[in-house]
């Protein structure tokens, strides 16, 4: 199946702009809070209709303002995982899910059949008569998407499904989702500011920032080769400068005041560099004459984390006006322990970076 999305929807002080095709598997939608992505599931399920454009599933056209087509929600069949589950409150988990099936599936002898193949499926067993709150976090979600299976939905919508779960609950559940995603024979778009699960559980990404949409990549290429500042913050970046070239295969780094050999190719509007905190490595005074893209940093901060030391620098040649200016440098905490000792590390340290880690970015803060 393939979903086709392209859409317009004034919400005020917000306007979306959506623009995206997802395929068979699981697509992700990146972004960070209030970027717009919860707002394009509600769009595709019908429970808010865009100002402007069309959504399309597999040939039936759920909504196109030109065309006045504007299906209703259930007709399209869209199987929607809440953030806060929706489940009735004043029904038993037996009841909830009987609640999903279609009134002439509701043979008293087939539909009891169906919940208990479902209840089974999602170790609900013994729970068929308990009411939402009492049951866990996770359970709800257990009941929620048994529901949505019994929907048979052509297209399953995932909105940030373990925001409200503990980390080790969250890490239960992913892998059982994940199972369940394997299994669904159509299309679904997880929804995520994380992204970790995003990078676990998708196969591809969409970058949503400030209501737009990026076009549709392999998760790894986010990771491996962002092309926007925003992708990469992300995708986990952390280390930015404006930047301008600097001759062939040279980029000067405006905040940090080097310039740095470059390995990758220039994308167009490109007006920034992002390295990651690990690919930044301390290197002896001695040594860094030797080395390409070395320079000398004031030690502003070091922070120990449980399994890391992070420190945070700031170029020698930064210009106090040239933007923020600091580096965040992230290293095991042994690795950095030995590195300070073996040099006596006090209030300076020098740096390198390789030419092929540094990414060739466009797009302002």
């Amino acid at each position: 199946m393939s979903l086709y999305v392209d859409i317009k929807k004034d919400l005020g002080g917000f306007v979306l702009e959506t623009k995206f095709q997802a395929k068979e598997g699981v697509t992700g939608i990146l972004g960070a809070s209030g970027c717009g992505k919860s707002v394009t599931l509600r769009c595709i399920a019908g429970i808010l209709k865009p100002n402007e454009g069309r959504i399309e599933l597999d040939g039936t056209v759920f909504f196109d303002s030109r065309k006045k087509i504007n299906l209703k929600p259930q007709k399209r069949r869209v199987g929607f995982l809440f953030q806060n589950y929706a489940l009735f409150p004043n029904m038993t988990v037996r009841q909830n899910l009987l609640a999903a099936l279609k009134p002439y599936e509701k043979d008293k002898k087939k539909a009891a059949q169906a919940i208990e193949a479902m209840a089974a499926k999602f170790c609900l067993e013994g729970l068929e008569k308990h009411k939402p709150q009492q049951l866990s976090g996770g359970q709800q979600q257990r009941v929620a998407l048994a529901r949505i299976f019994l929907s048979k939905p052509r297209i399953l919508l995932l909105d940030e499904p373990f925001s409200a779960l503990d980390d080790f609950l969250k890490w239960k559940l992913e892998l059982e989702l994940a199972s369940l995603l394997e299994e669904f024979s159509g299309s679904a778009l997880f929804v995520s500011h994380s992204r970790e699960e995003i990078y676990r559980v998708c196969d591809r990404v969409c970058v949503m920032d400030q209501g737009k949409s990026s076009p549709v990549i392999p998760v790894k290429e986010l990771f491996e080769a962002p092309r926007s500042r925003a992708a990469a913050v992300l995708s986990g970046c952390k280390n930015f400068s404006g930047a301008r070239l600097a001759g062939e295969g040279r980029i000067y780094a405006e905040d940090w005041g080097v310039t740095l050999r470059y390995a990758g190719e220039i994308p167009e509007g490109f007006n920034c560099i992002g390295v990651r905190s690990h690919y930044i490595h301390p290197v002896a005074k001695e040594e860094a004459a030797g080395r390409e893209n070395a320079f000398c940093c004031g030690i502003l901060r070091v922070v120990e984390d449980v399994f890391s030391t992070v420190a945070i620098l700031r170029p020698k040649g930064a210009a106090p006006a040239a933007g923020d200016g600091r580096i965040r440098v992230e290293m095991p905490k042994e690795s950095w322990q030995e590195f300070c000792r073996r040099e006596n590390v006090t209030d300076e340290l020098w740096i390198q970076m390789d030419g092929k880690d540094i990414m060739a970015l466009y797009g302002g803060e």
